[in-house]
């Protein structure tokens, strides 16, 4: 599979990509409390830069937007000239990279913000789980605050400020976290989304929180320099609606008409599956979206090459893979066997134990 058409050239709107193969948006935890990208992270991505594209951790793009330790934001000017030295590596290493802007909506908790206020969501509906990790242990899942409607365009704004920052840090582009149960999912979901306003009730009231703020950063990335990320089969952060089908249906359909880069979408079902109905493909979602559909979870070089070479998808995001091989392209071109996987103990370790301690190979 050397010469499969995984490893070939594609262009993705004014981007030549050398091929494929995408590093997929992973939280690796290493920005510390103070939030600011650093020389370990710039290696892990410049170790990294054989992939066509790179695709940022999630990137918190407010303080109201955060909901995990030791991840970077782009909401202050520190974070914006810290952000240049990672990308300024990674083009110096013949990489591209996008930030992935990041608001974690319900999943999060009153202790991640200094004025302890609660999590905001399209509607009061915690998640259903044991715990989850804060600055101040684990802790039980709280109810989230319904933003009211007249606040819904000052988060639409931090969007848009936050994809300056990234334009002017260095970024080739940017993608919208849509996927996961986080902010934007959240609204996108009749499970989350119980609102009686404009944006809620219909599938078209739904998708408006999102029609806004891709708008609001295409107003400073042109179209082709903006992705979305949607999960429609997923359970993760206690996610799964009736109607999936006909929402991101709906969503494909209306991103397309924006003109953007890329639809990133976790088709795959390696981290569960909501069973509430048959799974979408990429074959179901390829007629609905015009521009680059990358596929992503849980595939193999084999099945990556068949989604590509199948025309089901122009492009495939490997993320655990990647954690453990970052010469990943190189040992799939030369056939070259796998480091094993990395334990998920110390994915999230403060130093390189996890991170940028994985060997290339020595062929």
């Amino acid at each position: 599979m050397a010469n499969g058409k995984l490893l070939s050239a594609v262009t993705m709107g004014s981007l030549s990509l050398k091929n494929r193969m995408a590093l997929a948006p992973m939280t690796r935890a290493r920005a510390g409390a103070e939030r600011l990208p650093n020389a370990r992270m710039a290696q892990y991505y410049c170790d990294r830069a054989s992939a066509g594209l790179l695709i940022s951790e999630g990137v918190a793009i407010s303080e109201q937007a955060l909901g995990w330790i030791g991840s970077p934001g782009i909401y202050t000017a520190a974070m914006e000239r810290a952000w240049q030295d990672v990308t300024s590596a990674v083009h110096q290493a013949g990489g591209v990279i996008f930030a992935q802007l990041w608001h974690c909506g319900r999943a999060s908790h009153h202790s991640f913000r200094a004025d302890n206020s609660l999590a905001v969501a399209p509607s009061a509906i915690a998640i259903k789980g044991d715990y989850m990790h804060t600055p101040i242990g684990k802790q039980p899942y709280e109810v989230p605050r319904a933003l009211e409607t007249a606040e819904i365009p000052k988060v639409v704004e931090d969007y848009r400020q936050a994809a300056e920052r990234a334009k002017r840090a260095g970024f080739d582009g940017i993608e919208l976290h849509g996927a996961n149960g986080y902010l934007i999912d959240s609204f996108l979901q009749s499970k989350t989304n119980q609102r009686t306003d404009q944006y809620g009730g219909s599938v078209e009231n739904r998708f408006r929180f999102l029609r806004e703020i891709v708008a609001a950063v295409t107003s400073v990335w042109s179209a082709d320099r903006v992705g979305v990320r949607l999960s429609p089969n997923g359970v993760y952060n206690d996610m799964g609606s009736p109607d999936f089908r006909e929402s991101f249906s709906y969503a494909a359909k209306e991103l397309s008409q924006f003109g953007l880069g890329y639809l990133h979408v976790m088709d795959g079902l390696a981290f569960g599956f909501h069973q509430l109905g048959e799974p979408m493909t990429l074959a179901e979602l390829r007629p609905l979206f015009r521009g680059t559909l990358i596929g992503n979870c849980g595939y193999t070089q084999a099945t990556a090459e068949a989604a590509v070479s199948a025309g089901h998808a122009d492009m495939i995001a490997f993320g655990r893979p990647f954690i453990s091989n970052p010469d990943l392209v190189e040992r799939f071109a030369h056939g070259w066997p796998l480091n094993p996987d990395a334990e998920m103990a110390a994915w999230y370790s403060p130093g390189d134990e996890g991170y940028n301690d994985f060997p290339k190979h020595q062929g």
